[in-house]
Order: structure tokens, then sequence, then C-alpha cells
């Protein structure tokens, strides 16, 4: 399926879950890996919050793109952010949902208004 991108330019995005190895398979602990560059992939969480409305959700990004000064509840930046859907079939349910990936995540700027 196509990869959408996500403006980010008038967003605020807060850290809502640290980034933690992203699991591939429960059963055995496999790490998730990029299928081109086979590096390892991390999982976040943040409040997406755009237009008065908010979203809490899950990003992937690569390893090497998590840096360093991450603050639970505080702002981020997520460059090159795309959702891309997916829909799968297990034990004959149909399950559909929305995937979100960045290039990475770093330390963001504080909004206009929040702490004055």
């Amino acid at each position: 399926m196509k990869s959408i991108r996500v403006d980010t330019s008038s967003a605020t995005i807060l850290l809502t879950e640290a980034p933690a190895p992203k699991v591939r398979d429960r059963q055995t602990g496999e790490i998730a890996k990029d299928a081109v560059s086979g590096e390892a992939l991390m999982r976040l969480g943040v409040v997406f919050i755009d237009e008065g409305e908010s979203s809490l959700i899950q990003v992937t990004v690569p390893e090497s793109g998590v840096s360093d000064g991450l603050a639970l509840g505080a702002p981020v930046s997520l460059p090159g952010l795309v959702a891309r859907p997916w829909e799968s079939v297990f034990n004959g349910q149909q399950r559909h949902g929305i995937a979100y990936r960045a290039a990475a995540v770093a330390p963001g700027a504080v909004p206009a208004g929040i702490g004055a």
C-alpha cells in the first residue's frame, strides 16, 4: 500500500512512551529490522495534536534515528513522518489500521503558548 506523508509543521507532538526495541516475534523476542538496511527498529508513543484534535499513535524509527535528550512529556520532532494503511486476516478475523514511521525522533521546540 502507498505511504502518505504527514504534515507536522503546525502540529504539537509530545513523547508519551520512550523508544524501545520493536519486537517482531513475541514468542522468540526477535527484534524487528528494516527490510532494506537491516538496522534494528525502535517503537515509541506520542500524542499528535493538530487543529484542536489529538491522537495517541505509535511510531517506528530506525535505531540510529533516536536522538539523545528525549524526555517523557516533552515536545519532539518526527522528520519524514509517513502513515501507511494496512490490513490482514488473523485467525479468520480481518484486521486493519495505520502504521506510522519516521526517519528520526529528536527533541522539539516548545510550542507557542505552552509554559507561558
